[in-house]
């Protein structure tokens, strides 16, 4: 059967220090049937000179202004021409065969969605894991317990998107779980979870970057469940999150004795 055709898209502002890492990633996936979309919100540092000077993999540039990172991921989303569509950040990097093994399971035509695990390490020495997010199968409800698939690591069939909407830009930081959230607890799509890390991410995120932005993001996903008719109990859903958190933690100090 055909490789399906995979976007890869990249949004990003002010990340010369780590757009090249994130570029090259994507280069070394040497996946044949591949576009690339990168989507700068008018960058004031040497981003655009840094892609520019590794550009030759990406597919289409736009640089221009945007109401916020969730609104240039929508642009990169309608830009997209694959049938199947993932996002990296700027200052993320994919692990070595991602896009044969997400391609690999695309292979079903019945698999709307899949994703994989995340490591987090430090903003200047990406040898170093911080935190180890291991993600599961979806279970319905799995939301209601914060759980949440790592986002750098969701591909989604380009279908779906259109049949079930795009980021919601009433969500500051949280617009990618409720997204997530609405394709797989309210749409019921069918995903399949694929073992293994995929996507190293820095620290240092919108985010991860302060508590307040912490607390601001689970505000929205406690608002999200609510709005998509899922229970939403405070004081449960910060526990398992604190305990999640907590594993991740220990996870990343047994991944670096491995």
């Amino acid at each position: 059967m055909r490789d399906p055709k995979i976007s890869i898209i990249t949004v990003v502002f002010n990340s010369e220090a780590t757009i090249v890492d994130t570029i090259e990633s994507v280069r070394a996936q040497n996946y044949p049937n591949m576009e690339y979309i990168v989507v700068d919100g008018l960058s004031k540092d040497r981003t655009l000179d840094r892609i520019h000077e590794h550009g030759d993999v990406i597919t289409r540039l736009v640089s221009e202004k945007d109401l916020g990172i969730y609104d240039a991921m929508n642009k990169g989303i309608r830009l997209a021409t694959g049938e199947v569509i993932g996002f990296i950040n700027g200052d993320d990097f994919y692990m070595p065969g991602v896009l044969a093994k997400v391609a690999e399971a695309f292979l079903d035509p019945a698999l709307d969605a899949c994703y994989g695990d995340l490591c987090y390490v430090r903003q200047n020495d990406i040898s170093t894991v911080v935190r180890h997010w291991r993600s599961s199968p979806f279970v319905p409800g799995a939301f209601e317990e914060g759980w949440c698939p790592p986002h750098p690591t969701f591909f989604v069939r380009r279908e779906v998107y259109e049949r079930c909407g795009l980021f919601d830009l009433d969500y500051r930081i949280a617009a990618d779980v409720e997204l997530m959230m609405r394709f797989l607890e309210r749409h019921h799509i069918n995903s399949n979870y694929l073992p293994g890390v995929m996507v190293k991410m820095r620290l240092g995120g919108t985010t991860n970057r302060s508590w307040e932005n912490i607390l601001q993001q689970n505000k929205e996903v406690l608002h999200a469940l609510k709005i998509h008719g899922l229970r939403a109990n405070p004081v449960r859903f910060f526990s398992k999150k604190l305990v999640s958190r907590g594993i991740q933690l220990f996870r990343a100090v047994w991944f670096k004795m491995q």
